[in-house]
């Protein structure tokens, strides 16, 4: 059977097996995509994998799947998944507790996920337990690693999922740690939208004689999303996203903001407008950042403002678009970024705002990706042709009282307001 009637074809004709296929389908996978297409078979075979894929094109699929499949229930930990982000291993951990059990059969095993933010006794119990699939953390990983409740005899393979925000987040102590620590034969795993030098050295250290995979080139954005890129003031930015939001397309809409005060004002502004929104950011309680999550997730609030803590991990069915409202100072962030719009084969829309503090960011970003990016001037709102002005008031977005720097709860109703005003 060639690849390209596979890719039409059912996970049943990469080896996969009946009942597996039955809890497939009640996820809604319906086909294999590329990177599972070419990363199952040589998962199932044992072999070790380094594959790279733009987001939201099933890596997660690529590398459960063939873990899963193998599992022996009741021999603990036999499936480690390091992660960059509580949001993501939280969610590998949804799709393999789906996996591994669909509700029609007995579980063939148990997952459990391991973080920061939240209370030690549910984890400890989860590693005491035996648990065969876990997702985690490096940091609150090798915590519970230092304090003798971690076992590694079972452990028959380890995967890095997103590696490069890994090392961009300086977890590469917390994972050297983790990997002196393991001992004997295993299968590896390493999966990521990028391959910088780092990210392709710890591959090449870690694995043995391993397949790549590559169904894109590292840094492309996923089919289906449009590119937009509106000029406008810096004062206008909040006025323009509640115009744009004005347009009943934009019915799920996950905003990117720079800092985390910025994501929690403008929240804030939105509600004062009516727009149901909620904020998510590092500075909320895990209880919060989960509850926001579900509540866009299920579509109770129409706008999510996040900082680049989204930006891996959230995947959200049916966001319709990704608005950049600060250009990424990383260009790698802005394809993470767009990438949680147009997921599994879905079409979506990526808005970045420019205003005339961010050109120089902006040129590194079209450099980086290589193509260029659709401009809209709309009268009104865009700086174009426009002198910016010079006054320490005209800067506040920028400055020690602008937008960037004062928590929601810190501004007055006055100068919430003023946000909003042209």
């Amino acid at each position: 059977m060639t690849t390209n009637s596979i890719e039409e074809g059912a996970f049943a004709d990469l080896g996969v097996s009946s009942r597996l296929c039955t809890a497939i389908k009640d996820l809604g996978w319906k086909h294999p995509s590329p990177i599972q297409v070419q990363a199952i078979p040589p998962g199932l075979s044992g072999q070790d994998l380094v594959g790279i894929a733009q987001t939201g094109t099933g890596k997660t699929g690529a590398f459960l799947i063939p873990c899963i499949e193998k599992l022996e229930k009741g021999l603990g930990m036999q499936v480690l998944v390091l992660c960059p982000t509580r949001e993501l291993a939280q969610q590998v951990c949804d799709d393999a507790v789906a996996l591994l059990g669909n509700g029609r059969q007995k579980s063939v095993g148990r997952a459990a996920s391991i973080y920061g933010g939240v209370g030690y006794d549910p984890q400890i119990k989860a590693l005491e337990s035996g648990v065969e699939v876990i997702t985690a953390t490096p940091g609150r990983f090798l915590d519970l690693m230092g304090r003798g409740l971690v076992n590694f005899n079972s452990l028959a393979t380890l995967i890095f999922d997103e590696a490069d925000r890994m090392l961009d987040m300086g977890f590469r102590p917390q994972i050297e740690e983790i990997l002196r620590k393991l001992r004997g034969k295993r299968q590896t795993m390493l999966f990521s939208a990028t391959m910088p030098n780092g990210v392709h050295d710890l591959a090449s250290r870690i694995t043995k004689n391993p397949t790549w995979v590559e169904v894109a080139k590292s840094g492309t954005k996923a089919e289906g999303i449009t590119e937009l890129v509106y000029s406008v003031k810096p004062s206008m930015k909040t006025p323009l996203l509640l115009h744009l939001l004005e347009n009943s397309e934009w019915t799920q809409v996950l905003v990117f903001t720079r800092t985390k005060s910025g994501a929690g004002i403008l929240q804030k502004a939105l509600l004062r407008q009516g727009i149901p929104s909620e904020a998510l950011h590092s500075d909320l309680a895990m209880r919060q950042r989960t509850k926001a999550l579900e509540k866009f997730a299920n579509k109770n609030v129409r706008v999510l403002v996040a900082t680049d803590i989204a930006q891996r991990g959230l995947d959200v069915e049916g966001i319709s678009h990704v608005v950049n409202y600060d250009v990424p100072s990383d260009p790698e962030d802005y394809t993470h970024r767009i990438g949680r719009t147009a997921r599994a084969g879905m079409i979506g829309t990526a808005v970045t705002f420019l205003s005339s503090n961010d050109l120089g960011a902006f040129k590194t970003l079209v450099y980086h990706l290589g193509r260029d990016l659709s401009r809209i001037s709309l009268p009104g709102f865009d700086y174009v042709g426009t002198s910016q002005p010079t006054s320490s008031k005209s800067k506040s977005s920028r400055s020690a009282g602008g937008i960037g720097s004062k928590n929601a709860d810190e501004l007055s109703a006055e100068e919430l307001r003023d946000l909003l005003r042209h």
